[in-house]
């Protein structure tokens, strides 16, 4: 009894140990870097700035090329808000509709269902369409990408928690006379919550932090999200460390903040339905 006791302790601070190597020396190191100055900075050593100028490099990056940073939290802030919503609705729709309605078409839409998780996305065919359909370099198209691109695994994630939800629950509601749109929005999405939450947590961190998705699909400095801000201060002939650190860390906080927050709710979503179902 003893021993398994200890061996809990070393595996548990083991597990402590890795995650403070893997997940907080790296952000001391971005910390420290975005509050030194440029000639410092460039030396990219683990060490404590000879002259704090954390302030100077947080308003210095704010005012960068007529104060882009503050247009791209904006783009990815619609980008982000909107691409989830959708795939929110839609997700909650065809999970439910997957795991209730039982019919021929049932394994068809699950084998597309998982080619969107496997098959990697066509940059050039995805470019091509939204050109014929005139949403290139448009929010509008690149809101799509992102719902398109999740929505996979949103699918998977709520047609597992629907599976947890009891059937008589729905015969009720049909009994005192709902109708489908009613059934659902007013009786099983209510009760979808925690899913709810672990997909807005997990989609809002991939798309505030897709990189590729507006590289190829959104061009144009007044189409700039977060995450592309990062090319203003990194050129073939001049790197400022300091100020490509401070934006680093201005972006990263949004996404850190919304796991500190609701990391009980992203492990609960994530396993409500990996029993029964």
């Amino acid at each position: 009894m003893r021993r398994q006791r200890t061996q809990r302790w070393v595996v548990g601070g083991s597990a402590i140990v890795a995650s403070v190597v893997v997940f907080l020396v790296p952000f001391a190191f971005i910390l420290l870097q975005s509050a030194k100055t440029a000639p410092d900075a460039n030396q990219l050593g683990f060490t404590w700035p000879t002259e704090w100028v954390i302030w100077h490099n947080f308003t210095t990056v704010l005012q960068t090329n007529n104060s882009m940073l503050l247009r791209a939290f904006l783009n990815s802030s619609l980008l982000t808000v909107t691409s989830v919503a959708i795939m929110v609705v839609f997700a909650a729709m065809v999970g439910y509709v997957l795991q209730r309605k039982r019919n021929r078409l049932n394994p068809i839409i699950n084998f597309f269902v998982l080619a969107g998780l496997i098959v990697p996305p066509a940059v050039v065919p995805t470019i091509w369409l939204l050109q014929r359909v005139g949403l290139f370099k448009t929010m509008p198209g690149m809101i799509l990408v992102e719902a398109t691109f999740g929505l996979s695994f949103c699918i998977l994630l709520f047609r597992a928690f629907v599976s947890t939800i009891p059937k008589e629950l729905d015969e009720a509601a049909i009994l005192d006379g709902a109708g489908p749109i009613r059934l659902f929005f007013s009786v099983v999405m209510p009760l979808l919550r925690p899913v709810i939450v672990t997909v807005i947590v997990v989609q809002s961190v991939a798309v505030f932090n897709d990189f590729t998705g507006p590289l190829y699909f959104l061009p144009g400095d007044e189409n700039s999200t977060v995450q592309l801000t990062l090319y203003n201060f990194q050129s073939t002939a001049v790197n400022q460390y300091n100020l490509l650190f401070m934006d680093i860390l201005l972006i990263t906080i949004p996404p850190l903040v919304l796991f500190i927050f609701f990391n009980r709710q992203i492990v609960a979503g994530m396993t409500s339905g990996a029993v029964k179902g």
